[in-house]
C-alpha cells in the first residue's frame, strides 16, 4: 500500500491528496504536524519536507512528481492529457503555477514582511487567468485535470491568505466551485482545511 506523509494544512500534500481520492486508490495518509515533524521525514526526505510518498521501494518527494507518477502508475481517470503535445503545455503551465504562484506560499503561510507584496503578485497572476474560464470549463478544457488539481489548494486558501480577487474574478470562483464540489477534492480535505473557508 501507498503511504503518503502530508502536512494537514499544506498545500503542497493537499494537491497529492486529491490526486490519491481522485483515483479511487488504496492508500494512507500520515498525518505530519509541520511544527513538529517526525525525524523520519528527514530521513526519507533531504529537504525535510511533505509531502513524500512511500511506494515500496520508491521514495518520492515534490508534489508534481508525487502526481506525474500516480498518474502513470494508475491511468483511470487520466489527469495528465494522452497527445504529447498537450502533455507539454500541460507541463509548462505547472511550472508557470509554481513559479508565479505557488513560490509565493512560504511568505503567505508564515505571514512573512513580504506577505503584502505576495498577496498582490497572487492576486494579479490569477486575475489574468480570469478570461479563460469564461469560455471553458477547466483549464485545459472540458476536462479535469492536473492543473485544476495544482491550482485547487491555493483557491481554496485564498480567505485564508488574505487574497480578495474582487468581482472581477467571478469566472474564476466559478470554476473553484466547480473543483470543490467534486467528490475527490471533498474528500481530500482535512479538518484544519476544511475550517480555512467559512
Amino acid at each position: 500500500m501507498m503511504n503518503l506523509y502530508s502536512g494537514t494544512t499544506d498545500p503542497f500534500s493537499h494537491r497529492c491528496r486529491i490526486v490519491l481520492f481522485e483515483k479511487g486508490m488504496d492508500f494512507q495518509v500520515i498525518d505530519v504536524d509541520l511544527f513538529n515533524k517526525p525525524e523520519d521525514i528527514a530521513v526519507i526526505n533531504p529537504y525535510n519536507r511533505v509531502p513524500v510518498l512511500v511506494d515500496r521501494d520508491l521514495v518520492l518527494y515534490e508534489s508534481n512528481i508525487i502526481n506525474e507518477y500516480i498518474d502513470e502508475r494508475f491511468p483511470h481517470p487520466q489527469l495528465m492529457p494522452p497527445d504529447p503535445i498537450m502533455r507539454a503545455r500541460a507541463r509548462q503551465l505547472l511550472h508557470t503555477l509554481e513559479n508565479e504562484l505557488f513560490s509565493h506560499i512560504e511568505a503567505l503561510e508564515k505571514n512573512q514582511k513580504t506577505a503584502d507584496k505576495a498577496r498582490a503578485h497572487v492576486r494579479d497572476q490569477l486575475l489574468q487567468l480570469v478570461p479563460m474560464f469564461v469560455k471553458q470549463k477547466y483549464m485545459l478544457g472540458d476536462e479535469f485535470s492536473m492543473l485544476d488539481v495544482a491550482i485547487a489548494p491555493l483557491l481554496w486558501r485564498l480567505e485564508h491568505y488574505g487574497i480578495d480577487l474582487g468581482k472581477t474574478a467571478a469566472p474564476l470562483m466559478k470554476y473553484a466551485e466547480r473543483i470543490f464540489t467534486r467528490q475527490g477534492f471533498i474528500d481530500a480535505l482535512t479538518p484544519s482545511e476544511r475550517a480555512m473557508r467559512r
